[in-house]
Parts: C-alpha cells; structure tokens; sequence
C-alpha cells in the first residue's frame, strides 16, 4: 500500500470513528435517563404510608370502643372507615404492583440494549486496535511520521497518530461507562423484583385483613340491629347537638363581626373628630384655605390581620390536623349513615375520632376571639385568622381565654369523654368572613392528608 493510499484511508477512517462517537455519546447521554417516572412511584409508597398510618389509628380506636358492652356511633363509622381505608390500601399495592411490573420490563429492556451497546463499542474497539497493529507492524510509527516528504506533512501524520490514540482512549471509557451501568440496572432490576415479590406478599395479608375487618363489621351491624332503636334515639339527639352548635358558632362569629364594626365606626368618629378640629384650626388661621377631607379608611382588618389571612390560605390543604392522632370518621356536608338506609346526617365540619381525652391544638396561629358553653357539644373555642376563623368543639377543659394569641400547634383544651367508651370525638370547623356575611369551608381541603 502506498503512503497516499495509507494517508487517504487514516483520514476515512478518523472521520468514521468520529461520527460514531458523536452519536454514541448521544445515545449513552440519553440512555441515563430513567423512562419511567419516579414522583409517581414515589407518590404512591407515601400513600401507602399514611394509609397504614390511618389503619394503625383506627385499629387502636375500635379497640378502645370495644371496652364496653354498649355499642356507640363512632364503633360503627370507625368499621367503616377502616373498611375503607384497607381497600384503598389494596388498590395501592395494586397500583404499585403494576408500577414495578413497568420497571421490570423497561429495565429488562434498558440491560438489552446496554449489552447490545457495549458489544458494538468492543467491536468498534477492537478494529481500531487491529488497524492501528497492522499500520504499526507495517511502517512503524516513527517510520510513519519521518517517511513524510515535508516537515508540514509529518506534524499531520503526526496529529493522526494521536488522534488515534484519542478515539481508543475515549473508546474504552465508554465501554467502562456502560459496563457501570449495565451492572448498576441489573442491581436495580434485582430490587425491583425483591420489591415486586414484596408488595404481592403485601397484596395477600391485604386481603385476608380486608376479609377479617368485614366479618368485624358483619358483627358490628348484627349488634346495631339489636340496639337499633337506641342507637336512633342517640343520633337524633346528636343531629339536635350540632343544629344547636350551629346556631351558637353563628351568632359569636356575628357577634365578632358587629364588635369588629362598632370598632371601626369608633376610630371613624374620633378620625373625624380630629379631621374637623384641624380644619376648624386651619380655618382660624388662614381663613381662604380649607382643609382637605381626607378619604375614608377601611379599618376592617389591620395589616397584620391581613397578612395572616393571606397565610393562613396560602397552608391551604398543609395545615396540621387539630389532634395529635385520630381517624376522622364524619366527614364535612351531607354524610350517608353506614348501617341505615336512606337516613343521612349534615356535617358542617369534620368528627375527628382520638383516644380519651386527647388534647386539641390549634391549627394556626391566631387570636382567640370566643369561648362559649353549649349543652351537648361542652366548650368551643373560635379562633381569628385574618378573615378566617377556625371552630373547636366537644371540649372538656380549655386552657385558652378571650384575647389569648396563640401559635400552630398550641394546646387550646382537652375533649370531653364518650360515656361508653375510650375515644373521644373532636368537632372542627373552617369559616370565611367577608363583610357581614360569613361562608363555610370544607376542612378536608384544609389539612393535611
């Protein structure tokens, strides 16, 4: 072979190695990038958690309520919201199930295509190399460059040479690279189908826990049956609470608002007061010039009032629950009794189940704004967000007063007992005020889940 032919064939070739380099860098760039999506799979074990959570809660609850012979209210929504609570915890693992069954398979897929990648890279490699011995073992490298017929020559078959020694080079870290992550896929596949073989183990006990905690409930409805006409009698009686509790948290909160409004007329009053004596000054003084009405200001809520409004809604969905631990078993609005057909109940907050006497906190920072006592639903304390209020109730104790300021978290009272059994109920409520008028909000979208 001639130099020419040598020289001409060198340069094909580095441009060949070249473009396939560029694309294999492409290619091992984009393949680094998982296919599926993590926040999905991640979001589903964190469901699973709280899940869990909640059945913990519930478990421990109906077994407090058991203590006693006398079947209550809260046993029966607390079977039910276990029911509910484990089948959404089935349909998780069946989510998550078919999750890992996709990681599975794009995995399997991903280590295809790394094998079949790093045996084209040797491939590539090991032509190089033959090429590289055959044009060596022919001419010698020294040979090579010193055989040129100029010294401009030389310097480019000399840059060749190194170019060649470059694409070898970048060839075998690129084998490296991809044998790395061919070992870390199939770590990843591994703890995948470990994990896969977990969530159906998982799945089973589910099942059988979902079986068991319906028999409970077959059990627990038999009893209601035999106790029904009591167990009525008692709803009703509860139904009369919340009407009267209704009633009682409205009227405070327009008390709040009329107080709110004789404030306001006040400090306009001495406003103007001011206005007209320093007109009445002006007027004395320079008789031509007349003082200018200043406009009217909307003393309705402070700046600080304000901004712990926009606060408050801005932790919409993240405040914290106003118990440490519990289930809510009645949720906000039109509620459907579990056992009775066609009978439903109005919730115009949520019932919040928790062991005996557990303290209430509040959910917010704010000012306490009422206590009242009402027969049947013990204290309430309202607190003052800005324009917001939250409502406490079914409260033993309180350890907070009129005017108090507290923080998120802090403790506003302990819960009346239930006669019956071990739990408590806490009664929690989240209003808006706008003017006179005063909307209420469902606190499901208020806590944090």
């Amino acid at each position: 072979m001639t130099q020419e032919c040598y020289t001409y064939q060198f340069q094909a070739n580095m441009k060949g190695v070249s473009k396939i380099l560029f694309l294999l860098l492409i290619v091992t760039s984009f393949m680094s990038t998982p296919l599926w999506s993590q926040p999905g799979s991640q979001r589903l074990k964190n469901e699973q958690k709280a899940l869990e959570k909640q059945i913990s809660t519930t478990k421990d609850l109906l077994e407090k309520s058991k203590k006693n012979t006398k079947l209550s209210l809260e046993e029966v929504n607390l079977i039910e919201r276990q029911v509910q609570y484990r089948e959404q915890l089935l349909r998780n693992i069946d989510n998550q199930i078919r999750s890992s069954e996709l990681k599975i398979e794009q995995k399997e897929g991903r280590i295809q295509e790394l094998n079949a990648e790093i045996e084209r890279l040797k491939k590539q490699y090991a032509d190089l190399l033959l090429y590289a011995y055959k044009k060596r073992n022919k001419y010698g490298d020294l040979m090579f460059i010193f055989s040129a017929k100029t010294v401009e020559e030389a310097l480019k078959r000399k840059l060749y040479l190194e170019k060649l020694a470059e694409i070898q080079k970048k060839q075998m870290r690129l084998i490296q690279q991809n044998t790395v992550l061919l070992e870390e896929e199939i770590i990843a596949l591994d703890e995948e189908r470990a994990q896969q073989l977990q969530l159906a183990e998982q799945k089973k006990i589910e099942r059988a826990e979902i079986i068991k905690t319906k028999k409970e409930k077959e059990k627990i409805y038999k009893r209601f049956k035999e106790q029904e006409d009591e167990l009525l009698k008692e709803l009703k009686q509860q139904e009369k609470a919340k009407e009267k509790l209704k009633q009682e948290i409205a009227a405070a909160i327009q008390r709040e608002i009329a107080a709110e409004r004789a404030r306001i007329e006040k400090e306009r009053r001495e406003a103007e007061a001011r206005r007209k004596a320093e007109e009445a000054k002006n007027a004395a003084n320079t008789p031509t010039v007349e003082a200018e009405k200043p406009k009217e200001k909307d003393f309705s809520l402070t700046a600080e009032n304000v901004l712990i409004g926009k606060d408050f809604a801005s932790n919409k969905g993240k405040l914290p629950w106003p118990v440490e631990k519990g289930t809510i078993t009645q949720n906000y609005g039109k509620n459907k009794h579990p056992s009775l057909p066609n009978v439903y109940t109005q919730n115009n907050g949520v019932d919040i189940s928790t062991p005996r006497n557990a303290n209430v906190l509040a959910v917010y920072k704010g000012e306490v704004t009422s206590v009242i006592n009402i027969p049947g639903a013990g204290k309430v304390v309202i607190i003052k967000h800005g324009n917001y209020r939250t409502v406490y109730s079914n409260l033993q104790d309180v350890y907070v007063t009129k005017g108090s300021m507290v923080d998120t978290k802090t403790k506003i009272g302990s819960l009346l007992p239930n006669p019956s059994n071990d739990i408590s109920v806490a009664h929690f409520e989240v209003h808006h005020v706008k003017g006179n008028s005063v909307s209420q909000l469902n606190p499901n979208l208020w806590i944090s889940k």
